[in-house]
């Protein structure tokens, strides 16, 4: 999946990849560009040099979120010449007062490139001119420009002009990138007219339109590096396997795909954002974009291994552009720090769904039936709210609502408008879709309700001291009796065992088959003779977690979910809805950026620069995951599967509360001495939370599960090979 999310952008994104290989061949893009490259005529019938153009001025009226699809889409192929400039120019050009220079950029006939740095001087003449000298230098594309679009000082601040690159001096230069060159414009006393200065352009306006296209062209970098990595490591062959197979590499390249969504998710969010949040949204994407190229090309040259670092193969053309690209836009430490400061200063970027057409309708039905909800209280509300579906809408009525994914916004959105909170299942928000769909009509009768309402407290009795994340290695019995069943052995690491009233525990039937056969899923009444709980107490110094022991425990027959033997194919259902819920938040330990950034204002001092760059690592995380989220949201909006953000949000989550505790804590220096304790003010509070958090990357399918999972079903690797084959 590319940066953009609709039919439509997925549909660009296919046509101009599909162009793109037809049109540029490998041997051009080793040739680098002299000039304008055989495809330009392309590049303007297909519309592509003005997507982001009005259609007064000679384009097709679209935005910066559909130039970035088709920058990311080139990138893939490493297209070189003045293309990417050239958008670049034109989108700084659009968002001046003087868009009338934009029609010849939009069809074709100019090429223009546009300088970030530089230091040239203006002096303002009588008739509004300016009268520009000095040196603007590297200059992306400009020695292939027509046009160039430059910073000026002059005494009223920082302006922008456009001028005709054959007034200046321009040289180019030994570029890293050999498919793309870079240039030094030199200006003496070079009269600027006042049509050419572009009112209304700020540094922070042409920042963001770097962040958003040049973030767009290296998230393109990434994708063909994780792509092309990913395909050799399945057929390349090393200690009789495929190279994929071994985890170090599966890993390696599960983590360049982390790295690439992040990226196209910040890009695409910054496309969006306006004002301070397009500041501080393209801001995050200029820290993430650059360095995941560079990342990713640098793990796809380790994978590769010695072709990899031969001057034959691409890869080493897709790390030098990646390093450019990072070079131009400047240092990730430079982007990190405009967030932290932007952050620190109460800037945040809410994540706003739009919704679609006969939306306000159903709102209107479902904030009605909520608003009576509201006038009740305690177990009254919850019930009401379990009666009428509210607590897991997308279950199938009568537990839930049948909901779409359209109704579950909506219904979320209303009740924290209303100011009512669903009932806390904890365990039970895993065992309900369990039941829903395997159990009985009397299973189903006998425990949803009370669940659904938070009266009905669960626990999983699923881990065992042998069998942990291989779950399926599994030993406790289960052994066939008159009426029913008698369970004997140990579970672990369960959660609220000691409070909780019934619990879902898998045992071994049966010896044969393969060990995901003969497993049966059980409802066990946890006050039953024969079940004993002994707390553990975690390094927090509380007890959350529990060991069982079941010696003959008695259970009927009509207690086991879905069929005799069939229990792992229940538990997988299980165990899908655990890590969803997992990743929805920080786990309950409050360790949330919000939480991070009011700490950081109630330390009474300035933040180090280091400790900036940390909080900005921080806050980028948590808006990728913010961003990763919506997408997966607009994606089940429009009826396609999430696909790789969906795993990528579920990786970082488990491990982002982590960062933000750790972050806190280095914050209070030696204050967090003290003990780990919510009632000792903020060292205690977030000595407690980073203690806390480093279950989070255990339970629920550890990280390093998680990234076989990534590996293998979004990548396409082989799976790890059976024990003993």
């Amino acid at each position: 999946m590319a940066i953009g999310l609709s039919e439509e952008h997925e549909a660009l994104y296919e046509s101009v990849s599909g162009w793109a290989e037809r049109n540029i061949p490998s041997e051009l893009v080793r040739a680098g560009s002299q000039g304008r490259p055989p495809f330009w005529a392309g590049l303007a019938e297909q519309g592509l040099l003005g997507l982001h153009v009005p259609e007064e001025h000679g384009g097709s009226g679209y935005g910066l979120l559909e130039t970035a699809v088709a920058v990311e889409a080139l990138a893939e192929r490493m297209a070189p010449g003045p293309y990417v400039p050239t958008v670049l120019a034109s989108a700084v050009i659009n968002a001046s007062k003087r868009p009338e220079h934009l029609e010849r950029y939009a069809d074709g006939t100019l090429t223009a490139a546009l300088a970030l740095t530089g230091n040239l001087t203006g002096t303002r003449t009588e008739d509004g001119s300016l009268v520009v000298s000095g040196t603007a230098e590297p200059v992306l594309g400009g020695s292939l420009a027509d046009s160039l679009v430059l910073p000026v000082a002059t005494d009223d601040g920082e302006e922008w002009v456009l001028i005709e690159a054959a007034s200046a001096t321009v040289t180019e230069l030994k570029s890293l990138d050999i498919t793309r060159p870079v240039a030094k414009v030199e200006l003496d006393g070079v009269t600027v007219p006042a049509s050419g200065i572009l009112g209304g352009v700020q540094r922070s306006d042409v920042r963001a339109i770097a962040a958003i296209l040049l973030g767009a062209e290296a998230t393109g970098l990434a994708s063909w590096c994780v792509t092309a990595a990913a395909e050799y490591a399945k057929v390349r062959v090393q200690f009789g396997r495929p190279i994929g197979q071994f985890q170090g590499i599966k890993h390696k390249l599960s983590r360049m795909l982390v790295a690439l969504e992040q990226a196209r998710a910040t890009v695409w969010d910054a496309t969006r954002a306006e004002g301070k949040e397009l500041e501080f949204a393209a801001a995050v994407a200029g820290v993430m974009a650059p360095d995941a190229a560079v990342r990713c090309a640098k793990d796809a040259i380790q994978t590769f291994g010695g072709i990899g670092y031969t001057y034959e193969h691409d890869v080493h053309l897709y790390f030098r552009r990646a390093l450019t690209l990072r070079a131009l836009l400047g240092s990730s430490a430079d982007w990190a720090a405009e967030v932290a400061e932007l952050a620190l200063s109460g800037v945040r970027r809410e994540m706003e769904i739009e919704l679609p057409e006969g939306a306000e309708e159903l709102r209107e039905s479902i904030r009605a039936e909520i608003a009576e909800i509201a006038r009740l209280e305690g177990k009254e509300q919850k019930r009401a709210l379990a009666d009428r579906g509210f607590v897991m809408p997308h279950l199938p009525k009568p537990w839930g609502r049948g909901a779409k994914p359209l109704e579950q916004v909506l219904i979320a959105q209303e009740l924290k408008a209303a100011k009512v909170r669903v009932p806390n299942m904890i365990i039970g928000a895993w065992v309900v879709p369990s039941i829903v769909a395997y159990g009985t009509p009397e299973q189903q009768q006998r425990f949803l309700p009370k669940t659904l309402s938070g009266e009905m407290i669960w626990c999983q009795l699923f881990s065992e001291p042998g069998a942990g994340s291989d779950l399926a290695s599994l030993q406790m019995k289960a052994e066939k009796v008159e009426g029913g069943w008698k369970l004997n052995g140990q579970k672990i690491w369960t959660s609220v065992a000691h409070v909780a009233e019934w619990g879902i525990c898998i045992a071994r039937n049966s010896n044969e088959g393969s060990k995901h056969e003969g497993i049966t899923y059980f409802l066990v009444d946890m006050k039953a003779p024969g079940v004993t709980v002994r707390p553990l107490t975690e390094m927090t110094g509380e007890n959350l977690f529990n060991e069982v022991f079941l010696d003959d425990v008695f259970v009927p027959d009509d207690l086991v979910v879905g069929e005799v033997g069939q229990g792992w194919k229940v538990a997988r259902n299980t165990l899908s809805n655990e890590r969803v819920s997992l990743s929805s938040g920080s786990g309950g330990t409050g360790a949330s950026v919000p939480d991070l950034l009011g700490l950081a204002g109630r330390l009474g001092r300035e933040l180090t620069p280091v400790e900036k760059q940390r909080v900005a690592e921080v806050v980028c995380e948590g808006h990728s995951i913010n961003a990763l989220s919506l997408r997966v949201t607009l994606k089940q909006l429009a009826g396609s599967e999430p696909g790789a953000d969906a795993s990528v949000r579920k990786l970082l989550s488990t491990s982002h509360a982590q960062h933000v505790s750790e972050t806190a804590v280095e914050l209070l220096g030696s204050s967090a001495v003290i003990a780990a304790d919510m009632k000792l003010g903020d060292a205690g509070y977030w000595n407690r939370a980073v203690l806390a958090t480093r279950a989070m990357t255990i339970y629920g399918g550890t990280t390093e599960v998680q990234l076989n999972i990534i590996g293998e079903r979004m990548l396409g690797l082989p799976r790890d090979p059976e024990p003993g084959k």
